[in-house]
């Protein structure tokens, strides 16, 4: 039974839009008006449209339907779905019993709407991956080409499975890094804040007690007073053109040249260039051993692989083992080559080609190189929240000093 979505109006004249099945949009207009709405526009979830008198209505509804392909979801959400959508599987639901009760459990609007939009594809003869194939931003392509093997071999269940251990595994290390830079990042934008409160309102009022005495002021003093000028007078120019070159900077890094650049740069960072070449090694390693696993072919495994690594340098590497590995070289000689990856990741890839038990190899690869990332992360912390606080000690220190120096000066006068 396909899906409809819907826009109508309740009986105090306000917009209201859902999701709702039926054999029809005629069937589906009826339903509305039994509930007492008023139909404006009845599309199909990846069909067509019928309107109720409103041709806005209609284009309204079009492109919200439009709009569920060009977005993605939250990864817990596409976790969650996926996780049910396994275990169902493996209970031995049929699939479209399985996408029906996964879209009924699902609280969020728009994802309700794409597996339903699924399900009415899958009812009509196409396979899941097809049908998955529709919301290519919903579903990424590793997500697509494993469903399709799984289908193809018959252990979509398994399949699914693993999909859900990944994008759980993932999840959690997003929220992992998150939550270990949400407290320094706050710690550096109180610290900016103040410094900036002292430096722009609280040393000019006290500074302009010193104007009318006439005595000569520390160096320090004036240095203070020249900062805290400065900062009145042009301050909103200097914050307007670092925003200014953040955004060049941004767009200029949408270009193949200098993005390459900029990320052999980072690789060659001491502590970040191990933060980032660590998150897209474990990154790579894991999607490989879930596609490997899922029975994909190595060398479209190697291509998805290089599409989740951010990294221009060690995407471009893995896309040069691809060509090397068609060619009958081997995976682990061919990164070793690039110097991009760790070299334990190089040796466990190496040790899975020869004892044919690559994906295992994968796995722990990944797992070592998200140890050791957070190993890292927590380095990092640890060093700036320390120097952070050090800085920060620092100016109010150098900000004491320059207004108390005049005023040991004028005591000792006085005395």
């Amino acid at each position: 039974m396909p899906a409809f979505e819907y826009e109508a109006l309740d009986v105090s004249g306000r917009a209201r839009g859902g999701v709702i099945e039926g054999d029809s949009a005629r069937q589906i207009r009826g339903k509305l008006r039994e509930q007492g709405l008023t139909p404006l526009a009845v599309a199909e979830v990846g069909g067509r449209a019928s309107g109720a008198g409103s041709g806005a209505g209609t284009a309204s509804a079009l492109q919200r339907r439009s709009r569920l392909s060009q977005r993605g979801v939250r990864a817990a959400d596409l976790a969650l779905v996926t996780r049910q959508m396994a275990t169902l599987t493996r209970s031995g639901l049929p699939l479209e019993e399985v996408l029906l009760t996964v879209s009924r459990q699902c609280e969020r609007k728009r994802l309700k709407s794409i597996l339903l939009s699924v399900r009415t594809r899958v009812t009509e003869g196409y396979a899941l991956a097809t049908a998955l194939a529709d919301f290519p931003y919903v579903f990424p392509d590793i997500y697509r080409t494993s469903v399709a093997a799984g289908e193809q071999s018959g252990y979509l269940d398994v399949v699914l499975e693993r999909l859900a251990d990944y994008a759980e595994t993932r999840q959690r290390m997003r929220q992992k890094v998150q939550l270990a830079l949400f407290y320094p990042a706050m710690l550096t934008v109180v610290a900016v804040l103040v410094t900036l409160a002292l430096l722009g309102y609280v040393v000019p009022e006290v500074i302009q007690v010193f104007d009318n005495i006439g005595q000569e002021l520390p160096a320090l003093t004036l240095g203070l007073i020249a900062v805290s000028d400065a900062l009145q007078q042009y301050g909103l120019y200097a914050g307007a053109g670092v925003f200014g070159v953040a955004v060049a900077g941004s767009r200029l890094l949408r270009y193949p040249g200098p993005r390459r650049r900029w990320d052999l740069l980072l690789l060659q960072l001491p502590l970040v260039g191990r933060l980032v070449r660590g998150s897209n090694t474990a990154r790579f390693a894991r999607t490989l051993a879930i596609v490997s696993a899922s029975g994909v072919p190595i060398l479209e495994g190697l291509r998805i692989s290089s599409q989740v690594v951010g990294n221009v340098a060690m995407r471009e590497a893995i896309e040069e083992a691809a060509r090397q590995v068609r060619e009958g070289g081997a995976l682990a000689r061919a990164l070793e080559r690039s110097g991009q990856f760790p070299p334990m990741t190089v040796h466990l890839i190496a040790s899975g080609e020869a004892s044919g038990q690559l994906n295992q190899m994968l796995e722990r690869a990944a797992e070592s190189q998200e140890q050791e990332m957070e190993a890292t992360t927590g380095v990092i912390v640890g060093l700036f929240e320390p120097a952070l606080i050090l800085a920060m000690g620092a100016v109010v220190l150098t900000i004491v000093l320059a207004i108390l120096l005049p005023i040991f000066e004028i005591n000792q006068l006085v005395q």
